[in-house]
């Protein structure tokens, strides 16, 4: 069961990729009766171009509309790869006139909290970033496979995602794995401190109602 931070609104858009993250979430919201539209970002890779498409025909065929954004600037030296496709693709999604929901879970949270340990300051990812909520951040990305498998829900895998050259994909595929070793009660603390600072949200299109406490700078990198 996909479990969520408080009442998801009735109208949304899903940031969908074609993952299983985005498109287990999607298939949750459509069945929930959620007035649904979908909104994919073209990073401008071989992956991305095939899930472009891929998308265009998922929702031509489910009837939803689709809002398409793509890259549209050179990465500046100073931003690596992952900061200039997630500055592009939150510069896209924050002009869109809807809350926007995307599929961050447990496990990103658990990875977000270890990844800003190591730069000394560990933080929880936000549950609201402007227009973009985070409802799922309580299920975990077991939740989501079993979602995924007995709904037979379509997805893509993205081969990017085992690439150890990036950072996160470091953290996800080897420290974690060494930190369950250590701390195998990692995700329980870290969904109970969720909870506590996120509890019962009231979104709005502006900052999220019971505000958390962390700065607008913390929100920046998720």
């Amino acid at each position: 069961m996909l479990r969520s931070l408080g009442k998801i609104p009735v109208d949304v858009t899903v940031a969908c990729s074609g993952g299983p993250d985005s498109m287990a979430i999607l298939d949750f919201l459509m069945k929930g009766k959620k007035n649904v539209q979908v909104a994919y970002f073209d990073h401008d890779t071989p992956f991305g171009r095939h899930s472009a498409e891929w998308i265009h025909d998922f929702c031509l065929s489910h009837k939803l509309n689709l809002l398409s954004g793509k890259i549209e600037r050179d990465r500046r030296d100073d931003e690596s790869p992952e900061e200039f496709w997630r500055n592009e693709r939150y510069k896209f999604l924050n002009k869109i006139d809807s809350h926007v929901i995307t599929g961050h879970h447990l496990d990103d949270a658990v990875e977000w909290w270890l990844f800003t340990a190591f730069h000394g300051k560990p933080r929880l990812i936000p549950s609201q970033n402007k227009n973009v909520i985070r409802p799922f951040l309580i299920t975990s990305k077991d939740d989501i496979w079993d979602w995924i498998e007995r709904k037979n829900v379509p997805h893509l895998i993205d081969p990017t995602n085992q690439d150890r050259k990036y950072a996160r994909n470091r953290i996800r595929h080897e420290i974690v794995e060494e930190v369950l070793k250590i701390n195998p009660g990692i995700r329980k603390t870290i969904k109970k401190k969720l909870i506590q600072q996120f509890s019962n949200p009231i979104y709005t299109m502006g900052e999220i109602a019971n505000v958390s406490r962390c700065s607008s700078s913390d929100s920046v990198r998720v």
